[in-house]
């Protein structure tokens, strides 16, 4: 390692460390450090296959934003974003730091949050593990050798799963502790050995400076470009969808989970993705299956001990099983992950009720609606602490978690890009049908795909709707390909009543949900809902 690259790392921790930094390292010797440190284990296929350890999702509840000056009146303070004093956590980064300090190895990645060059933030990893150290080179885009040699730091992110944090001394609410710093422009992960939280991080930070400093408008969705340079997004939270529909072997892919739309057309944050696991199979997500090989991460998948084949439907640690890979892993991906503005937008959501119809066109003012709603199923170990199998959620924006700012101001920013584009809007379900959640079953991905090619290749632009009694959608009574007899929901179900019961219970979630925007929104937004 340069002698110099490594006083500029220290001097930005401010530390004094006296064991081997790892800057920058190639992922075949990342592989390697992971497996000699015991940190994972190498795959049949190739992949390293790694444990979280306790926590197996992202921990919303043990999340924090530092309150100050820069985040005292522009932050939403709340459940999601949860303010933490700029004295405390200067107090747990100075033990974090010395904790680090005293490690034999430390790991450091240099990359870039963001593929257009105007808008991405330099980020800095650093790791305790060398496995986190190659998912986050993975993930975030991987600067050039020449850009590395004038790689200047603008943001630090310090993961340390083996530091614990003191609730009573630190103020914290366990053990582990998430917090982003606006003004040091630093995050500090500690006590949980989920990567996820590594990238997710990034995305907050992104979130808040994209909208303030640039009029950028930051999304929780994938992205794909067609022959025609026709660009599709797919917006939703994690299970509905988003990395399996956009990877499309038809269709080049730009990014599956988070993107910037800006004057002159959509751009990847990433350059990887992450993408579950739980039941893959080479039949229906080809892509995804194909990508895994050396130099990708499995967190928490299962694997046979002798043959070292990873058992996809092992459920043993996890239902959140994952996997993280570089985007070029994906043949037809984008390699500059960019593409012009939307030609169509989708909402993927997962009804565990099984009462919303799989596919509604919307108007403007139900778009507005229905992305503030952000409704889908939450699918167990997506996060911590969860208590049951499936729950139904109201996610604002489809990425409440990752939402700085007010909810409406990513939904004005939606809003005035539809209409300056043109761009239609569709809602589509991925989730149950012929009753809800452990009655019905899954909509079939094959006729998912279908709709959604439908979508995107304006086949139904112009298709003959009914109006939905309960929610007020306009629902195609054909689309190619697809029995017609999928796309009513109540016909799928043997018992009418129940369906009716459900259909009228979610209408009301919707509504008792959106109450807390009415006050924020035009009348035509309000009315907009469900009409049951």
């Amino acid at each position: 390692m340069d002698v110099a690259a490594r006083k500029v790392t220290l001097e930005r921790l401010g530390l004094a460390h006296f064991g081997a930094v790892h800057e920058n390292l190639p992922s075949a010797r990342l592989v390697e450090a992971a497996v000699r440190r015991r940190e994972g284990m190498l795959a049949e296929n190739g992949a390293l296959v790694a444990k979280t350890g306790k926590r197996t999702g992202r921990s919303p509840k043990d999340k924090f934003i530092v309150e100050d000056d820069l985040t005292r009146d522009t932050v939403d303070w709340g459940a999601v974003n949860k303010p933490f004093s700029a004295q405390n956590f200067e107090n747990i980064l100075d033990k974090a730091t010395s904790y680090l300090g005293n490690l034999e190895e430390l790991y450091v990645v240099d990359a870039f949050a963001g593929a257009d060059p105007r808008y991405r933030l330099n980020v800095q990893v650093v790791a305790e593990y060398a496995w986190h150290a190659l998912f986050a080179r993975q993930l975030f885009r991987r600067p050039s050798r020449e850009e590395l040699e004038d790689f200047d730091p603008e943001w630090t992110v310090i993961s340390v799963p083996g530091f614990l944090a003191e609730p009573d001394e630190d103020g914290t609410t366990s053990e582990t502790f998430v917090a982003v710093d606006f003004s040091r422009k630093v995050v500090l992960i500690c006590g949980t050995g989920y990567a996820g939280e590594i990238k997710k991080s990034i995305f907050s930070v992104l979130n808040f400076v994209l909208p303030t400093e640039h009029a950028v408008f930051p999304m929780h969705c994938s992205a794909n470009i067609g022959d025609n340079d026709d660009v599709a997004l797919f917006f939703g939270l994690s299970g509905t969808g988003k990395t399996t529909l956009s990877a499309d072997p038809e269709r080049r892919l730009i990014g599956d989970d988070e993107h910037g739309w800006s004057d002159e057309g959509v751009f990847n944050f990433e350059g990887g993705c992450y993408a579950k696991t739980i039941d893959l199979s080479p039949e229906k997500e080809p892509q995804i299956y194909g990508a895994i090989r050396f130099g990708a991460v499995l967190e928490n998948t299962g694997l046979k001990r002798q043959s070292r084949a990873v058992d996809y439907a092992d459920r043993v640690i996890t239902e959140n099983t994952r996997v993280a890979y570089p985007l070029e892993y994906i043949e037809n991906s984008v390699p500059d992950g960019r593409g012009g503005h939307p030609d169509a937008v989708l909402f993927l959501t997962a009804d565990a009720f099984g009462v919303l119809p799989p596919i509604s066109s919307l108007t403007p003012e139900q778009a507005a609606y229905y992305f503030l709603s952000g409704y889908t199923a939450k699918l167990a170990g997506t996060e911590a602490d969860m208590e049951n199998e499936v729950e139904a959620t109201f996610s604002t924006c489809f990425g409440a978690p990752f939402l700085p700012l007010p909810a409406t101001t990513y939904s004005t920013m939606l809003s005035e890009k539809l209409k300056e584009h043109g761009t239609r809007c569709y809602l589509i379900n991925t989730g149950w049908s012929g009753g809800p959640y452990g009655v019905g079953s899954r909509i079939d991905i094959n006729d998912t795909r279908r709709m959604v090619r439908a979508v995107i290749g304006g086949e139904l632009d112009k298709a003959e709707t009914r109006k939905d009694p309960n929610f007020g959608l306009n629902v195609p009574v054909e689309v190619p390909g697809v029995d017609a007899s999928v796309l009513d929901p109540r016909q799928t179900w043997s018992d009418k009543e129940s369906y009716d019961k459900q259909a009228k219970d979610l209408a009301g979630r919707f509504a008792k949900n959106f109450k807390k925007f009415e006050g924020e929104v035009s009348a035509e937004v309000r009315e907009a809902g469900p009409t049951a």
